[in-house]
């Protein structure tokens, strides 16, 4: 890892800025478009694309939920959201599952391994430090499984900043496995009570 006070280090950190922005602006232009179409509306064609792709689309898409937990530049309520247009309900809670789980294991062991500058790579210090201030908290472990619990929570930074403790990869893994499930379905609900005000929005 390159150290944290060096040139190359500060601009990594504004190059992963930057395509934050761009990741957050391109997820939304993208959305509206796909709404404007038509296509998030049609079944048929959700149902035509999930048989073309039986095999490729659901790898890709875990692949992208795990890049989206390592490296959050891409919105994950997003893609969240966008595993249930695609595969309906049952298989893309399981295929959100896998993927959030796999890629917040390997975010937190990443922070195991590089600390603090990992986290700075992608968290502005005032909010890390915001964060990290409840880490001598003796509550900070129900914290957490609250943080997991919820949909609209900032899991990416809580898993990170878990990775600062001494909690040991079982005990983390046990909690996100327990947990992530209802943050999964929350996400789900959050959009079907949530279309009616997009619709209500985007036609006016």
């Amino acid at each position: 890892m390159i150290n944290q006070n060096s040139k190359a280090y500060y601009i990594w950190q504004k190059i992963i800025k930057i395509l934050g922005v761009i990741a957050l602006i391109g997820s939304f232009a993208l959305v509206f478009w796909l709404y404007k179409l038509g296509i998030l509306n049609d079944s048929n064609a959700l149902k035509d694309f999930v048989h073309h792709y039986r095999v490729w689309g659901p790898l890709i898409f875990i692949v992208i939920q795990i890049i989206q937990i390592v490296f959050p530049v891409i919105p994950g309520g997003i893609t969240t959201v966008a595993g249930f247009l695609i595969f309906g309900p049952i298989a893309g809670f399981m295929y959100n599952y896998i993927g959030i789980i796999i890629g917040s294991v390997i975010l937190f062991l990443l922070v195991k391994a590089y600390g603090r500058q990992f986290i700075l790579l992608f968290v502005d210090e005032k909010t890390f430090y915001r964060y990290e201030c409840r880490l001598e908290t003796s509550g900070y472990e129900k914290l957490f499984i609250f943080c997991m619990l919820s949909p609209i929570s900032p899991a990416d930074v809580m898993v990170m900043v878990t990775g600062l403790t001494d909690m040991s990869l079982r005990r983390f893994t046990t909690i996100i496995l327990v947990t992530k499930p209802i943050s999964i379905i929350g996400y789900s609900y959050l959009f079907i009570f949530g279309k009616g005000f997009i619709s209500w929005f985007l036609y006016r």
